[in-house]
C-alpha cells in the first residue's frame, strides 16, 4: 500500500484552478473519479473540443425541474439551434440531482446526487466520429484501456417511418465491436421532451462484469446485471411535427453522457459505488461519528446498517452540494427547499439510528456538518465553491438538524400513541388522513410516517394523503420528483418576453434599493415570472410602485434588445452584470436593453433567449413581494 499525490488541472475560462488530489491507493491502483474527470476532459480537448463551465444546480428558467438533472439540461438552448459563445465543440463535467429514485438509495447503486462527463457537437460531426472518439477514449491505452472483449453496444432497433439504425451498427462493426443489440424506442431513442421538436436514436455503451452469460440471449441490454451501461451518445437528427411526423433536421447535434460514479463503480470490479473510492473517506466519517461499522462487499450480516450508512453518505453529499450551489437555497417547504429539507431529515433520522443501535450514548447530536466536512475537502478541488461556502453549509445544516430533532421528538411519539389502534386493523393500512394530521400539526414528514409504518408492517394510504396535502399546500411532489428526460425549458413567445422582463426587473431594484440588490435565482413559465433578490427588509409599497413604474418606462420607450459577444473580462469592464457569482465561459453573451453598447439601461451576460423590443412586453404588474430565505426577497410579477 502506498500513497499518491496527483496534481490535476481544469480549465475553468477566466482562471485555472489547479489542485491536489491524494490517492489512497493499493497495488491495482484502482481509477479515481477525478482520475476519470480528467482523463474525459483532456481526451475531448485533444479533440477540439473546448472545455466548458458545468452551471448551477438551480436551473435557470425552467419550471419543469427543480434541479439540474442532467449534463445536458444546461445546453438545451444551443441544441435547439443558439449559438455556443465556445464553438461547436463543447466538453464539460456537470453535477446533477435526481429525486425520483430517493426512496431507493440505500441500496447498491442509488445516488441523488451525480456528477456527469458530456461532449457535445452542435452541428459538427455527427455518429461516425462520435462512435469512434466514444470508442477509442474506452479502449486506448492512453485513456481507460477496456479490453474489446469487455464491451458490448445497443442501437435503435427501428420503428414505423424510421429505420433501424444500422449506420451507428456499422461503425462499431467497423472497429470490431461484436455484440451489438438493436433495441426499442424505450431503451434507445430520446426526445421530444413534450409533443414536438428535436430528438433522435441513440447508442449505448456496455460493459461486461459477468464471468459468463445468463442465457443463450443474454446480450448487451439485457437485465439481469452482468451488462452494465457507462456511455450513451445521443444522435438528434429528427424533428418531430404535430401530425406525429419525422422531418430530418439540417443542423444535426450529438450529445453524449458518462457518469463518473456508476463508470468508476464499473472499471474497478465494485458492485456497488459505495464501495469505491468515491465514498470511501465519506463513510469512514460517518462510521468514526456514529460508532458503527460498514461491511460492504465483506457481505456480513449488517445489512440494516448499511442501508442507513448509504442514506446518510448520499444525502449529506447532497445537501452540500445544494447548499454550496452559488444559487443556493435554505430548506424549506417548498420546492427545491423542500427537497432539501427532506434529505437532511432523511439523514439525520438514519443517524439517529445508528446511535441507538451502536452508541452508548443514545443523546449524541447527530452533527451532519462534520461530514459535509470531509466531502468539501473531497471535492474542493473541482468545485471550489464548496470551500467558498462551508461556513453556510454548515451551519444550515446544524440549524436544520436542531428543528428536526424537536419535530422528530414530537412526531415519533405521536405515532407510537397511534400504533396500537392501527395494528388492530387487519389490513395494515394507515390513515392518509391520520398520516396528514401528523405532517399538518407536528411537522412530521409523510416519507419518515411511510418508514415508520413499513418498520411495523403496514403501509400509509397515500393517495388519501396526497389528497389532503393538495388542499393545504402549494406544492406539487411530483414535479420535485421528476426526472428531468431531455425536458426543454419553455422558449414559447411569453417565456421569452418574461425573460426579458427580469433584466429590467432587475435594473430596476438596484436602482431603487441600491446595488446589493442582487440576482439570487429566477423561474419563469408562460404565466408569470418569480425573481429572487438580496435585500434584508420587506419592500415598502412606494418601493414597489416604483420599480413597477420603472419597468413600464422601459417597456413605453420599446428600447431594442441586442446581444454581443465578447471576453468575460471585456463583458464585465463594459458594464455588464455577471450573476451570482458563477464561472463563465472565456466568451460570453452579453444583452443590452437600450440603443447603444454605451446608451442602455440594462447589460447582463445571459445565455438568452430575449425579445427583439421592449416595447412588446405589455405592461408589468408585481403581485407579491415576500421573504424567501434569510436576506433573499421574491417578487412575482406578470406581464398583461
Amino acid at each position: 500500500m502506498f500513497f499518491i499525490i496527483k496534481i490535476y488541472n481544469y480549465s475553468q475560462y477566466s482562471s485555472l484552478h489547479t489542485y491536489v488530489s491524494i490517492c489512497y491507493c493499493n497495488a491495482m491502483n484502482q481509477l479515481t473519479a477525478d482520475e476519470l474527470r480528467s482523463k474525459y476532459i483532456g481526451f475531448f480537448v485533444s479533440k477540439g473540443h473546448t472545455q466548458i463551465q458545468g452551471k448551477s444546480l438551480l436551473p435557470e428558467n425552467d419550471p419543469t425541474v427543480l434541479f439540474t438533472t442532467a449534463g445536458m439540461h444546461p445546453l438545451v438552448p444551443y441544441l435547439l439551434g443558439e449559438e455556443h459563445p465556445a464553438g461547436k465543440r463543447l466538453v464539460d463535467f456537470q453535477k446533477c440531482i435526481r429525486t425520483g429514485d430517493i426512496d431507493s438509495v440505500g441500496d447498491a447503486s442509488h445516488l441523488t446526487f451525480f456528477e456527469m462527463l458530456g461532449n457535445w457537437s452542435l452541428g459538427d460531426y455527427f455518429k461516425e466520429e462520435a462512435i469512434k472518439m466514444s470508442f477509442e477514449f474506452l479502449t486506448s491505452p492512453q485513456w481507460l484501456n477496456i479490453p474489446l472483449e469487455k464491451l458490448g453496444v445497443t442501437v435503435f432497433k427501428g420503428e414505423g417511418d424510421i429505420p433501424k439504425d444500422d449506420e451507428s451498427a456499422a461503425v462499431w462493426k467497423s472497429l470490431g465491436i461484436k455484440r451489438i443489440s438493436y433495441l426499442p424506442r424505450e431503451d434507445n431513442w430520446w426526445g421530444p421532451a413534450g409533443t414536438t421538436g428535436p430528438c433522435g436514436p441513440d447508442t449505448e455503451m456496455f460493459y461486461y462484469m459477468g464471468d459468463a452469460p445468463c442465457s443463450a440471449d443474454c446480450k448487451p441490454g439485457c437485465s439481469c446485471g452482468k451488462w452494465l451501461e457507462i456511455w450513451n451518445d445521443v444522435f438528434m437528427q429528427y424533428n418531430k411535427n404535430a401530425d406525429g411526423s419525422y422531418i430530418p433536421l439540417a443542423r444535426k447535434c450529438v450529445d453524449t453522457g458518462m457518469g463518473i460514479e456508476r463508470t468508476v463503480t464499473v472499471l474497478n470490479g465494485k458492485s456497488s459505488v459505495y464501495d469505491t473510492v468515491i465514498f470511501s473517506e465519506i463513510i469512514a466519517a460517518i462510521e468514526q461519528s456514529f460508532s458503527c461499522k460498514y461491511s460492504g462487499e465483506q457481505r456480513s450480516e449488517c445489512v440494516d446498517t448499511d442501508k442507513s450508512i448509504r442514506i446518510i453518505a448520499d444525502h449529506v453529499r447532497s445537501a452540500v452540494f445544494i447548499l454550496g450551489d452559488p444559487k443556493a437555497v435554505s430548506p424549506s417547504n417548498v420546492g427545491a427547499g423542500y427537497v432539501l429539507r427532506r434529505l437532511i431529515r432523511r439523514a439525520v433520522r438514519h443517524g439517529r439510528k445508528l446511535l441507538e443501535e451502536n452508541s452508548e450514548d443514545k443523546t449524541a447530536a447527530i452533527k451532519l456538518s462534520s461530514i459535509a466536512d470531509v466531502i468539501i475537502q473531497q471535492f474542493k478541488g473541482p468545485y471550489p465553491e464548496l470551500e467558498e461556502k462551508s461556513s453556510f453549509i454548515k451551519i444550515e445544516l446544524d440549524r436544520e438538524e436542531a428543528k428536526f430533532m424537536e419535530t422528530l421528538q414530537k412526531g415519533e411519539h405521536e405515532f407510537e400513541k397511534l400504533l396500537p389502534n392501527l395494528l388492530k386493523d387487519p389490513r395494515r393500512i394507515m390513515s392518509g388522513r391520520l398520516a396528514f394530521k401528523l405532517y399538518d400539526t407536528y411537522g412530521f414528514p409523510i416519507e419518515l410516517t411511510e418508514e415508520l409504518a413499513s418498520e411495523s408492517g403496514m403501509t400509509v394510504n397515500r393517495e388519501e394523503f396526497d389528497e389532503a396535502f393538495r388542499k393545504h399546500q402549494d406544492l406539487s411532489r411530483s414535479q420535485s420528483g421528476q426526472a428531468f428526460k431531455g425536458g426543454l425549458g419553455d422558449q414559447g413567445e411569453m417565456a421569452v418576453k418574461y425573460h426579458t422582463a427580469t433584466h429590467l426587473l432587475h435594473q430596476a431594484l438596484r436602482l431603487t434599493l441600491g446595488e446589493h440588490a442582487a440576482q439570487k435565482g429566477s423561474n419563469i413559465t408562460a404565466e408569470r415570472l418569480r425573481f429572487d433578490f438580496t435585500h434584508d427588509a420587506p419592500m415598502t409599497p412606494e418601493q414597489i410602485k416604483t420599480v413597477e413604474e420603472i419597468v413600464n418606462e422601459q417597456i413605453r420607450k420599446d428600447l431594442p434588445v441586442s446581444m454581443e459577444t465578447m471576453g468575460i473580462e471585456d463583458a464585465k469592464k463594459s458594464g455588464a452584470i455577471a450573476l451570482f457569482g458563477e464561472k463563465y465561459e472565456t466568451t460570453v453573451k452579453v444583452y443590452t436593453i437600450g440603443n447603444s453598447q454605451h446608451d442602455y439601461f440594462a447589460k447582463e451576460v445571459c445565455g438568452g433567449p430575449h425579445a427583439e423590443r421592449t416595447g412588446v412586453l405589455g405592461k408589468f404588474i408585481i403581485q407579491k413581494e415576500q421573504s424567501s430565505s434569510a436576506g433573499v426577497r421574491r417578487i412575482r410579477a406578470v406581464l398583461e
